[in-house]
C-alpha cells in the first residue's frame, strides 16, 4: 500500500467534516475493533514504492489507548498527521513516507490489544486511524504490551526500503506505562495469529525489530501513570532503549517530536533541529532529543534539562 501523496488542502478539507469541533467519542466512533484491523487476521502489511512516492519510508505510530492514553491518538487525529507528513515533506530528513497508525492495549485484559492500519501516504491513513477503537481497557497489572506492536513490525511487515534498499523504517511507540515484559506464547498466537514454540522476551522483540526498524519509545512524562510513576517507567524502558527511551513533556508536541527524531538520526544536529521549531515547541523538542545520538555516533544515554 501507499499510494498517493498527503495534501494539506485535503485535509483541511476532511478536518473540517470530521474533526473540528468533534469530541474524542465523535471522531472515534467504533465501538469494537474491525476486523480490517485485527493482527490475527492480517497476513502482512506493505509499503511498496509506487509512481507517487518511488523511495517509500514507512513509519509506524503505535499508540498506547489504554485508560487515558486515547488522548494520544486524538492529538494524532486533531493535527498530528498533517504535522508529520508535511513537515517531513518539508525538511526531507527521509524520502516518501508511509504511515501506519496502530492501537496499542494490554494483551493481558483487552479485548482489542493492537490493531493496525495500512501504510497510506495520504488522507486514507486518517479515513483508517478514525475508524480504531479508543477501548480505554488496560488493567492494574504496571504496565502494557507494547511489545505486541514491535512484534507486528518485525514478523507481518514487508517494505520496499528494507527489501530493495537496505534502508530501515520508523516505528515509535508513544504511552505512559511501564512495559509488559514480552509476550507469551498464547498472547502471539491470540493477539498475532502467529505460531509460536515459546513465548518471547522484550529484548528478544526488540532484537527481531530493529533488524528492519529504527526504533523509539516516547514517554508522556506529564500524563496518567508517567506523571506520578516515571522512576517504574524508565526502569521498565531503559534498559531495553537506553538511547530511544524519549521523554516528551508536552503531547501537543507529538507530531513535532517524531519528525525532529527522525531528523537526528538522519544525522542532523539536535540543537539545530529544536531551534528551527518555535515557542513552547522548540522547548519541548529541545528537552526530548536530550542525549539522542545522530546516526553513526555513540551517545549520551537518556537525559533531562533541569
Amino acid at each position: 500500500m501507499g499510494n498517493g501523496r498527503w495534501d494539506a488542502s485535503t485535509w483541511a478539507s476532511y478536518k473540517s467534516s470530521t474533526v473540528q469541533g468533534k469530541s474524542q467519542a465523535q471522531i472515534f466512533t467504533s465501538r469494537q475493533m474491525q476486523d480490517e484491523y485485527n493482527p490475527a487476521k492480517i497476513k502482512m502489511r506493505e509499503s511498496r514504492d509506487s509512481a507517487d512516492n518511488p523511495a517509500s519510508t514507512p513509519i509506524i505510530l503505535a499508540s498506547d489507548v489504554t485508560g487515558s492514553m486515547g488522548m494520544i491518538a486524538e492529538t494524532i487525529m486533531r493535527d498530528g498527521l498533517n504535522t508529520l507528513a508535511t513537515e517531513i515533506y518539508d525538511r526531507k530528513p527521509v524520502t516518501d513516507p508511509h504511515v501506519m497508525i496502530m492501537a496499542v492495549g494490554d494483551a493481558n485484559c483487552d479485548r482489542a490489544p493492537l490493531q493496525v492500519t495500512q501504510f497510506e501516504a495520504d488522507i486514507r491513513v486518517a479515513e483508517q486511524a478514525k475508524d480504531l477503537w479508543l477501548e480505554g481497557g488496560g488493567g492494574g497489572n504496571g504496565g502494557e504490551t507494547y511489545m505486541s506492536a514491535m512484534l507486528f513490525a518485525a514478523m507481518k511487515t514487508s517494505t520496499d526500503a528494507s527489501e530493495k534498499r537496505g534502508r530501515k523504517g520508523y516505528i515509535f511507540s508513544i504511552g505512559d506505562e511501564p512495559v509488559l515484559d514480552g509476550l507469551s506464547k498464547d498472547q502471539i498466537e491470540k493477539v498475532l495469529g502467529i505460531p509460536a514454540e515459546r513465548g518471547l522476551t522484550s529484548q528478544e522483540i526488540l532484537t527481531m525489530a530493529e533488524r528492519n526498524w529504527e526504533v523509539f519509545h516516547i514517554v508522556l512524562a506529564n500524563e496518567g501513570y508517567a506523571r506520578h510513576g516515571l522512576d517504574r517507567v524508565l526502569a521498565s524502558w531503559k534498559p531495553l532503549l537506553p538511547e530511544r527511551t524519549i521523554l516528551l513533556d508536552d503531547v501537543s508536541a507529538l507530531a513535532e517530536t517524531v519528525v525532529s527524531l527522525i531528523q537526528v538520526n538522519e544525522g542532523a544536529r539536535a540543537s539545530d533541529v529544536a531551534a528551527s521549531w518555535s515557542g513552547s515547541t522548540a522547548l519541548a523538542v529541545a528537552n526530548a532529543l536530550q542525549g539522542v545520538p545522530a546516526k553513526g555516533t555513540k551517545g549520551g544515554g537518556l537525559q533531562r534539562l533541569a
